[in-house]
Formats: C-alpha cells, structure tokens, sequence
C-alpha cells in the first residue's frame, strides 16, 4: 500500500512529463522553455489535444474556433451571472461551466477552455457591479481574458505575461485535479463532468490554492519589517511557507524561474517593480529559514510564488488566482481524459480494511 499513491504510476502517458529529481517538465515532446513565452496558448491547447479529436483544425484555426466558443459561452451563460455572482467567484465559476452541454465532442472541449477565460472577469465584474463585458472573437485569448476583466484593452506586456503563465501551467503530470479528471473520465462520463471533478479538486489548500495565501504572506511580513522572523515564527508554530515545498520536485520548480523571468519583464507594470524586489527578499530569507529549520528535506521554491505577483500585476485579485490557473491547465485536463477515455479501462484501486471485525459464531 502507498499512502498518497507515493511512487505508484497510474497511467502511461503522452502528455507531460515531471522530472522532479532533475527539474525538467517535458510537454508533449517539447521543454518548458520552448514552449513558454514562444507558443500561444491556443497552440499549446492543440498540441494537447492533437490525437484525441478527428477534427481537430490547425494553429490558426483552432484560435478562431475558441474565440467563437468564448463568444457562444457569453451568450449561454450571461443570463445566469447575478446568480453566479452571489457565490464566491471560484465556486460562481464551476457552476457556470456545470451549465454547459456534458458531451465528447470537439465543440464541448472548446466550450470548456473557453468557460474560465470568460466567467472569471464577468464574475468578477458582475461582484463589483460592473457590466459584464462581452468577449472579442477576433481577439488573442489571454488579451481578450484581460480585456474582459478591465473594459479595455489591456498592455500587450500584461496580455502576453498572462498568456505566458497559462501556458506554463497547462499540463503537469498526474497530479491531484488531473487524477481526479481521469478518475471520472475513466467511466466515459462526460467532459464537463470530468472537468467539475478537476475543478473539485482544485478548491482545496493543498492543490491550487497557494497562490492566493502568498499575496497575503508577502503584506503580513512587509508589515512586519522581518522576513526571517516572520517565517521562523510560521514554522514554530506548524505552519506553511506558502510558495515553497512541491509533492514531486526536489529541486527548484522549473515553472517558478519561467514566471519570475515574466514578473521581470514587465518592467514595472502592473506595479510589479518594488513588488519583485520585495519578493526576491522574501524568497532567500525563506529557502535560508527552510534549510536551517528542515535540513534533512530540500524545500524549494514552487510555481504559486511568482504565479502571485504575476496575476496581481495582471489585475486579478487573490480570490481569483485559483480560476486563472483552471484557465491555463483546463486544456491538459482535457486531453488527460480523452487519454483516459481511449484505454477503454475504470481506474478502480483496492483498499484494505483496518476496522472492526465482526464475531463469528461456530
């Protein structure tokens, strides 16, 4: 038995690999570094979904064919916003895209990637009382996301940092959320079912909801005046460095030094300047405190750190970091249960029972 499934492999795979001994995160043949910043999201959902739907289009038209679904899925689902709205803006979200037809298709996979692109800032503005902006089908994904959050056109810097991280998160091996997809897509529900069952799994603290809790480390230890106080406090008394520490990598998270390289890049925008200093203090004072207070494990720094500054530069608040990650692995999510799907097989593991034992009469 493993705890956890340590070290068992679940599921032979063509999508992503996590080498987290050396660093290196493979998707589909290509590095993380060739992808990031250099490939478009809609590109990278194709090359994801390359297999697993016959019709499946090109680079070029698979873009306008998402940019139509994000224009379709506006129209479903705008009449349900004061609804959504009055949920939190990650559960809004889910319920939106629970909403939509739960079919295997083609059309039913776009409809999904573009679900969080457009709830996320309708919901967002609807919390405010703002009208909901409508999408530009003509319009880059990531651009049009931030065009819809804002009611303008956003700086390419910010529309390209955006669409940067949705690459750098959309696939990453058999984790939690993607378990939980395959899970579900093993029983040929389905996609949007499938997806609800990553989603799912997304909520909770330990997967996904990180980047959220680091914007709010980073004001408590300003605030404060002591970084290493500040973290060697949180370790007495049991809890986490949020941004540190990953399930599989035992060395730096390759995604962190992509997003970091990003936050740079912006030069200041998005208020990102006296925001990275400050973090890049924090990031050594904590992987100092870490190594002293826990020498016997290599704790590093992980992609929900600079994923933080990243979308706050974006304008996304912390309630939202949550949907905006959904938005770029959402493409992976899919093609993980259309794998699934064609190996005709149920994920279905054994337990072994440790509770009572009834008494047996001779």
């Amino acid at each position: 038995m493993a705890n956890g499934l340590d070290d068992v492999v679940a599921a032979e795979t063509v999508l992503s690999d996590v080498d987290g001994l050396g660093g290196p995160l493979t998707i589909r043949g290509h590095s993380l570094p060739e992808l990031a910043g250099r490939w478009r999201y809609p590109q990278v959902a194709r090359l994801l979904l390359d297999g697993f739907f016959d019709d499946l289009p090109g680079d070029a038209e698979l873009a306008e064919a998402i940019g139509r679904a994000r224009v379709e899925v506006f129209q479903r689902l705008q009449p349900t916003l004061s609804t959504l709205a009055a949920l939190d803006v990650y559960s809004g979200m889910r319920a939106g895209i629970a909403l939509l037809p739960d079919g295997g298709t083609l059309a039913d996979a776009l409809r999904l990637i573009a679900a969080p692109a457009v709830l996320t800032p309708a919901l967002l503005r609807a919390k405010r009382g703002d009208k909901a902006v409508a999408p530009d089908k003509g319009a880059d994904h990531a651009a049009d996301m931030l065009r819809m959050l804002s009611g303008k056109a956003d700086s390419p810097d910010l529309a390209r940092a955006l669409d940067t991280y949705l690459v750098t998160v959309c696939d990453h091996g058999l984790n939690a959320s993607t378990f939980a997809t395959r899970v579900v897509a093993s029983t040929q529900a389905g996609l949007t079912s499938a997806i609800l069952a990553g989603l799912g799994a997304l909520k909770g603290p330990l997967h996904g909801g990180a980047p959220g809790p680091v914007i709010e480390m980073l004001d408590a230890i300003e605030a404060s005046g002591d970084a290493a106080g500040w973290l060697r406090d949180e370790i007495v008394h049991g809890e986490r460095i949020m941004g540190f520490g990953h399930r599989i990598y035992r060395v730096r998270d390759p995604r962190a030094d992509v997003l970091k390289a990003v936050v740079r890049q912006l030069g200041g925008k998005g208020g990102t300047g006296r925001r990275l200093a400050f973090a890049e203090e924090v990031e050594q004072a904590a992987l100092e405190v870490l190594r002293v207070a826990k020498p016997q494990r290599s704790i590093q720094t992980n992609v929900e750190f600079y994923t933080a500054l990243l979308l706050e530069a974006a304008g996304f608040p912390a309630e939202a970091f949550s949907n905006v990650f959904a938005a770029g692995r959402i493409a992976g999510w899919i093609a993980h249960a259309r794998e699934q799907q064609t190996t005709g097989r149920l994920i279905r593991p054994q337990s072994r029972y440790v509770g009572p034992v009834p008494d047996l009469v001779a």
